[in-house]
């Protein structure tokens, strides 16, 4: 069975296609805005675009793994997150609170999904 990445580089793919699964790397925003509801928005953005790049979209989720630098962030981002979600399609789901790589970034997404 073959394997497909997306946007490979030199430690990463952005994502991972395998049979019927696409797994996505973790999302933040790299260069987005210093507050929790824009970073998720943005993220969120990102997860869309390699999801349909893939061949698939969020009705798809299976799982997504959800860390905040700040877990007192979990209504704010979950407002963001909501009207996000295929309601009639969501994901299981995981939230953690977690340091991240840079002091900016306030969350990170990352999801499985079936194409």
């Amino acid at each position: 069975m073959a394997i497909k990445r997306l946007s490979p580089g030199k430690r990463m793919s952005e994502g991972v296609v395998h049979g019927d699964r696409i797994i996505l790397a973790g999302q933040v925003a790299v260069d987005g805005p210093a507050d929790i509801k824009g970073q998720a928005t943005v993220v969120l953005a990102q997860i869309d675009a390699l999801l349909k790049d893939a061949g698939s979209d969020k009705s798809k989720l299976l799982f997504a793994q959800i860390f905040l630098a700040d877990i007192g962030d979990y209504v704010a981002f979950n407002e963001v997150w909501d009207a996000w979600v295929d309601q009639q399609n969501p994901p299981a789901r995981a939230c953690v609170q977690s340091p991240l790589v840079r002091p900016e970034w306030k969350v990170e997404v990352q999801v499985h999904a079936a194409l």
